[in-house]
């Protein structure tokens, strides 16, 4: 048989075998695609809104003593029975505030914006669901991100334990929520949202931040929700708590 003349079943198999590794080449550079470009993309144009919306709402730094004097007394949380302010949600897609949680990491900052369309969610950071409480406000302040894509906000969220604080910084305020519980639930429990999560009709009497995320995390057949109760709130103008100061200083320029 001549070598060169191959047989039609031959060389439909070769054909196969190539379409097969073209394919296979297509998958493997999809999954870079969505594992780390987006990631790329979405922290570089997350760390600039971040920066954006600080230097838009700036925590004046501490003004260093004269010589001989007492140091100025600085701000702190305020008393247990002053209610936080509130403020007003913003049009779809613009900052509502930035979020510091150090059990993700010392350097961990991310904006949180109105909405949480697949747009918002995908270069923008942390969604704010419409309808939920704003942040100090009496009920719900719920918020939603990616976990493995587009920036993985939440990536870490399994890794929070009771007592672990979230500072939320707005225009107005930071307000400090002491991680308290999470759970794992299907995809259609949307009592998860309500003012008391899972009690429907339930008036509100205290403030609860909840934030959810696809589960397990390179799926999403499940919803995992961490659960954060308000323990606190100062004005900008008392200056960040203690744990992010150092943080917001660098952010602003002012870090050494």
């Amino acid at each position: 048989m001549n070598p060169a003349r191959r047989s039609p079943g031959l060389l439909l198999f070769q054909v196969a075998g190539e379409l097969l590794m073209t394919a296979g080449v297509i998958a493997l550079l999809f999954v870079a695609w969505a594992l780390w470009w987006t990631n790329v993309e979405a922290d570089a144009g997350q760390a600039a809104a971040v920066k954006q919306f600080i230097q838009q709402n700036s925590v004046p730094a501490p003004a260093a003593p004269a010589a001989g004097s007492l140091p100025a007394p600085t701000g702190g949380p305020e008393a247990a029975g002053s209610a936080p302010p509130v403020g007003k949600a913003p049009g779809r897609g613009q900052a509502i505030a930035v979020v510091y949680i150090p059990r993700f990491g010392a350097d961990y900052s991310r904006p949180i914006v109105q909405g949480t369309s697949q747009e918002v969610l995908d270069t923008l950071g942390l969604g704010h669901y419409e309808g939920t409480a704003m942040p100090g406000e009496l009920g719900n302040f719920v918020v939603a991100g990616h976990r493995q894509t587009h920036g993985a906000v939440l990536d870490e969220i399994h890794t929070l334990v009771p007592g672990d604080k979230i500072y939320v910084q707005t225009a107005d305020a930071f307000y400090t929520y002491v991680y308290r519980n999470g759970e794992i639930v299907l995809p259609d429990r949307t009592d998860v949202l309500l003012p008391v999560p899972g009690e429907p009709n339930a008036k509100p009497a205290s403030r609860i931040m909840t934030m959810t995320s696809c589960n397990p995390r390179f799926g999403s057949e499940e919803r995992i929700i961490a659960y954060s109760v308000f323990e606190s709130w100062q004005p900008l103008s008392a200056g960040p708590p203690a744990a992010i100061a150092k943080q917001l200083a660098e952010l602003q320029g002012q870090g050494k």
